[in-house]
């Protein structure tokens, strides 16, 4: 097992003996920690925050402000590659609310080739993240604050956020428990109550999960079942998927419908792209199945 594992596997243990417990003593850099893990519209900032504390704790001579090797020098390191190849894993494993993909290739942390700092500007939204963030690094770079303690912190509240998070889905879940008394929607009621969430902000992964379902409730009728969604926030040249819902016949894996969900009119080009993504595919996928020469 590697170091970067083992550290990561004792601060978790450390994290969960006591989640109302902070290590953090400093109750202003602990609200810091706390805004940067509770932020859902931006999750950027708390990946790159546990990527190098990380990689300070692994090797302790390097700057946590100069996760970029293109800025040099033997206190500079990849952030990208500690969040990638021991994060990913460590965050899906936990559960933990965290985007599914580094923070390093968000627009904001990306291509940076100089110490994160108040000088370096960062655009992006909301602007407290990043500057709670920088400050963070650099009260673990003088040495104010020691970055296991901010880890452990930053994997408890993470925790504390997975169980509010679980709480409110069973509470959730409860209430919409009925009895057999209780006369269930109309089919007008079912359409206005989604048309209402689909005009909800940030709701974009709706209209996927209404096509999915609806698949899945008339599968044998139809003859016809939803491949497993892929990650939203993904690309579909990512992930391998032809579009937002792949749709094949009964016992088989073979796509023979495809949805793809946009938040504007349909195009020309949108059609055209699509084209070109199935034809992407289809060479792939016909390619692989050819005996070697």
């Amino acid at each position: 097992m590697s170091k970067p594992i083992k550290i990561l596997e004792s601060i978790f243990a450390r994290a969960t003996r006591d989640l109302s417990k902070p290590a953090v003593k400093d109750p202003k850099i602990l609200a810091k920690i706390e805004y940067v893990c509770r932020c859902l519209s931006n999750r950027a900032g708390v990946r790159l925050l546990m990527a190098c504390m990380l990689a300070k704790l692994d090797r302790p001579e390097v700057d946590p402000r100069k996760p970029y090797t293109e800025i040099g020098g033997k206190d500079s390191f990849s952030g990208r590659t500690y969040d990638e190849q021991y994060l990913t894993y460590f965050i899906n494993t936990n559960h933990l609310p965290c985007n599914s993909t580094t923070g390093f290739l968000t627009p904001a942390f990306r291509n940076i080739d100089k110490p994160l700092s108040t000088t370096v500007a960062i655009v992006g939204r909301p602007m407290q993240v990043y500057q709670d963030t920088i400050q963070i690094l650099e009260e673990v770079a003088t040495g104010r604050l020691s970055a296991e303690d901010v880890l452990t912190d930053t994997i408890r509240l993470l925790v504390v956020v997975r169980e509010e998070k679980k709480q409110r889905m069973s509470t959730l879940v409860a209430s919409l428990q009925h009895n057999n008394d209780v006369i269930p929607l109309s089919s007008e009621a079912i359409v206005k109550l989604i048309a209402q969430h689909l005009d909800c902000p940030h709701s974009s992964r709706l209209p996927v999960l209404v096509i999915a379902a609806a698949y899945r409730t008339a599968a044998e009728k139809l003859g016809e079942h939803a491949l497993p969604l892929q990650v939203h926030n993904a690309a579909d040249k990512q992930t391998g998927a032809m579009g937002d819902v792949e749709i094949c016949l009964m016992n088989t894996e073979r796509v023979v419908t495809v949805y793809e969900m946009k938040t504007h009119r349909v195009t020309i080009e949108d059609i055209n792209r699509a084209l070109q993504k199935i034809d992407r595919n289809f060479v792939s996928t016909t390619t692989s199945l050819l005996p070697p020469m």
